[in-house]
């Protein structure tokens, strides 16, 4: 009993914060809602959906258009032109896999990239159906489209144009907070005088750019870059890190970058974007290289400013019910995804700490499960096995630690590393850049974190995130049963090198012994 009174005094105290906290603001004779959504991208979609299938009353606002980032400018349009890019690279080095043509065909740099980008805009459309207003309808959601701002922690404001008359109010008793993020834009001298874009309007361009510059070496800018390499830009990428894909481990952003420079693109690291000028009909860039002082001059006919994403937190009223925000610039959260203001949560880009569209899906359970349930119940999220990929090519996926952070913590470990130029599917399709990178506890089959680079990486990480979830080991992953010839089996490979690595010497003296006399 006594070591019960704590968790009970604890829940009490919480009791007692939420309503003190909430007391200030008047209610409504009636609540129309369980749960007012704003935004209605990855994570407020998932939200609407899920509060929808609890039987709770759910209204979702959102002002622009359905699906959000991920659907319009993000995921679905990156991942379709580079698709095509990708083919266009295969014909381009047709002679590596053998191929000889009769006549020599010559790619239409202008037709192609016309024709791609109504693709993209047919793949949109394909799946728009999957987000639309029509849709969450049907599955119980109010939609509403305009503006949301909240007027207290129980009513949220919709504006659906400038004449008040036509707002409305709705009341609830939660509110969750997905308003995703929007691109970051440097104030930098010169960049209101050329044509730049970033990952929201990119998908505007009517030409193909001649020479395309690429501002930020994460994994929006390299993706976009290498994209648009293999579709016939001169592209060159510039980041003020010492790498490409900064987050990851040297190793993988050395292979990319090797690629990218057989590729064609010029890659400029530690080297900071200062400016913009124009001469007459030309275009430049001001960057510096660390340690230099000559000022580098980059020529383009377009420039895509890919520096990272901010969250969208102008005009939703956040100062009105008191709603914090990190010194990041996003909506403070606590463990269960709760703002300052208790019946206020936030989740997705907005909140962080990562903008994935999974990564606000899988917020958005816990979301509107603590909103609907506490303090009955209550559920946390677990940052510790969250999955990303980055789409070049080779791709480049990591779940977990890498060796750097584990450094940086001070966490002893190890390294077993299978090298796909060693792996049979690599081989076949020729497609051999890369490694599976497993980092485990020292002297333990206990896996930390995966970085892996391949043609196929985003694909191959799910099997390292389940085991990492359910608590498997690298010895789980090698006695299973792999089918041959696939990408899959380099990550048994990597666990055959862990084993190889721990197998103690006298044990094989031993079986060596022991065959040797059942010879004998």
């Amino acid at each position: 009993v006594l070591g019960v009174l704590p968790l009970f005094f604890k829940k009490i105290i919480e009791i007692l914060n939420f309503f003190r906290k909430l007391s200030k603001f008047p209610k409504p004779k009636a609540f129309q809602y369980n749960i007012v959504v704003i935004g209605a991208g990855s994570a407020g979609l998932v939200s609407s959906y899920l509060a929808a299938a609890l039987k709770a009353k759910v209204a979702l606002i959102e002002a622009n258009k359905m699906g959000g980032d991920c659907l319009n400018t993000g995921c679905v349009p990156s991942k379709t032109i580079i698709k095509r890019a990708k083919i266009v690279n295969y014909l381009k080095n047709s002679h590596k896999w053998g191929l000889s043509f009769k006549e020599k065909g010559v790619i239409d740099k202008e037709k192609t990239f016309q024709r791609v980008l109504h693709q993209v805009n047919e793949a949109i459309s394909t799946i728009e159906p999957h987000d639309s207003k029509e849709r969450y309808q049907s599955l119980g959601v109010d939609v509403f489209f305009g503006k949301a701002e909240l007027k207290s922690p129980f009513e949220v404001v919709v504006k659906r144009s400038e004449n008040k008359e036509k707002e409305i109010t709705l009341t609830t008793k939660n509110i969750i907070i997905a308003s995703g993020a929007a691109p970051f834009v440097p104030e930098v001298e010169g960049i209101k005088d050329v044509p730049y874009f970033t990952s929201d309007t990119v998908w505007s361009i009517k030409q193909l750019p001649k020479k395309f510059l690429v501002v930020g070496g994460g994994p929006i800018g390299c993706e976009l870059a290498q994209t648009f390499s293999r579709l016939g830009s001169e592209v060159t990428i510039v980041t003020r890190g010492a790498q490409l894909i900064p987050r990851e481990d040297k190793d993988a952003a050395d292979v990319l970058e090797k690629v990218f420079k057989e590729e064609g693109i010029e890659v400029l690291t530690s080297c900071e974007l200062k400016g913009f000028k124009k001469e007459e009909e030309k275009y430049i860039a001001l960057c510096k290289l660390k340690d230099k002082e000559k000022v580098l001059e980059i020529s383009f006919s377009a420039v895509l400013i890919a520096l990272g994403r901010r969250a969208n937190i102008a005009g939703l009223g956040l100062e009105n019910v008191g709603v914090e925000v990190s010194p990041r610039g996003t909506i403070a959260v606590d463990e269960y995804l709760r703002t300052s203001v208790p019946n206020i949560y936030a989740c997705g880009d907005v909140a962080g700490p990562y903008q994935f569209t999974h990564f606000g899906a899988y917020q958005a359970w816990f979301a509107v499960s603590n909103a609907l349930f506490s303090p009955l119940k209550q559920g946390k999220p677990n940052y510790s096995v969250i999955p990303w990929c980055t789409y070049t090519d080779p791709q480049v996926a990591r779940v977990g630690y890498s060796e750097k952070e584990l450094k940086e913590q001070g966490i002893k470990y190890e390294v077993a590393k299978y090298p796909l130029n060693e792996l049979d599917r690599a081989i076949t399709e020729g497609e051999t850049e890369g490694f599976v990178k497993v980092v485990t506890k020292e002297g333990s089959p206990k896996i930390l974190g995966v970085t892996i680079v391949a043609a196929e990486a985003g694909e191959m990480l799910s099997e390292f995130s389940l085991a990492m979830t359910k608590k498997l080991t690298l010895r789980s992953i090698l006695s299973t049963v792999h089918p041959y010839p696939t990408w899959s089996e380099a990550n048994k490979y990597a666990a055959g090198v862990w084993q190889k690595a721990h197998t103690p010497s006298w044990a094989l003296k031993l079986l060596e012994k022991f065959n040797k006399w059942r010879l004998s």
